[in-house]
């Protein structure tokens, strides 16, 4: 029987094993979905490129980020991200916008509550580009006021102790 004492994780670890969780699991997805759009062919139009260049950028600085996290790579996950969110919901749009468009010209006569059921079950998958804004969010959560890292400080942090206990605190100084 092992006696040695366990060490708890301390909220900074924890939150730094989380992020860093985050990251991984993003990188996957964005690999994943953009070996997907490449599988489908995904490049009939221009519109189409959107995601499959914004997520080969995102393995990029993703990567960048991962390796070397700092201020400006933050900065740029976030702004990316955000681009994420955007085409993932304008996605959704255009996928739902073409297939009620169809199934117009199928059946002209079609409308209501039949003509949403058949749009959404279309041959485009409405729902599909939504994928794309939960990575977005993903990559959100994943740097949200995150410390960038030893070149770059944007966070103060103070130390202090008491008989009951410690306490750290973060400010945020950007």
């Amino acid at each position: 029987m092992d006696h040695r004492p366990t060490r708890a994780l301390s909220d900074r670890d924890t939150l730094t094993r989380l992020r860093r969780f985050l990251m991984l699991t993003l990188i996957a997805g964005t690999a994943g979905m953009a070996l997907e759009l490449a599988f489908i062919g995904h490049f009939e139009d221009p519109l189409q490129l959107v995601p499959v260049v914004l997520l080969a950028t995102g393995l990029v600085v993703l990567t960048w980020h991962a390796a070397s996290p700092r201020r400006a790579t933050t900065r740029a996950v976030q702004l990316l991200m955000s681009l994420f969110v955007a085409s993932g919901l304008v996605g959704v749009g255009l996928h739902y916008r073409g297939n009620e468009e169809f199934e117009r010209e199928m059946y002209p006569t079609m409308a209501g509550v039949e003509l949403v059921g058949k749009t959404l079950t279309g041959a485009t998958p409405v729902l599909a580009p939504g994928s794309m804004a939960l990575l977005g969010l993903v990559g959100l959560a994943a740097v949200y006021k995150s410390p960038p890292g030893p070149h770059g400080a944007s966070h103060s942090v103070s130390h202090s102790a008491s008989n009951s206990g410690s306490s750290i605190t973060v400010e945020d100084a950007s």
